[in-house]
């Protein structure tokens, strides 16, 4: 699996701000109720706002995709993603990955068609779906093609 990591830092949670914006954000999106990464099968933002200031520091991650592949691209950094939280589970107990966007680790999601998730202990919460506002902890730039991963260390 090749993807391109851009840039990959320790960020102070204080500086992660948690909201409803991005929740109702998310209410825009085709993947709204169909997906486990999204809402309302997440944590609700208030719960999240919690979480979060349980953690002292968080690992932020940002990926180069390619745009005309986006689905595969966007597959690479989610398994990416669990497999760098597992590699830091030795040294972080509750380290906790959070994916960029609804999760789409399999090409047709079950969950959709059948609601059971193919694969339930590898999918986490989307950025977004739990209140992370990106603008908080990165200058967005929408022209970019890239996707932000975050990993919540201790």
């Amino acid at each position: 699996m090749i993807v391109k990591l851009l840039e990959e830092k320790i960020i102070d949670t204080r500086e992660i701000r948690v909201t409803p914006r991005p929740v109702w954000k998310c209410r825009t999106c085709e993947f709204y109720g169909k997906r486990p990464s999204c809402p309302p099968y997440v944590p609700p933002w208030k719960e999240a706002r919690e979480l979060v200031s349980n953690y002292t520091r968080a690992l932020l991650l940002k990926f180069e995709i390619d745009m005309e592949h986006f689905e595969e691209e966007k597959r690479k950094v989610l398994l990416y993603l669990l497999e760098k939280e597992k590699e830091m589970f030795r040294e972080y107990h509750y380290v906790l990955s959070l994916f960029p966007g609804a999760c789409n680790l399999c090409e047709e999601c079950t969950y959709e068609t059948e609601g059971v998730c193919k694969m339930p202990t590898k999918v986490r919460p989307s950025i977004d779906a739990i209140g992370i506002e990106m603008s908080s902890i990165v200058k967005l730039n929408y022209h970019e093609p890239v996707l932000y991963g975050l990993i919540l260390l201790d």
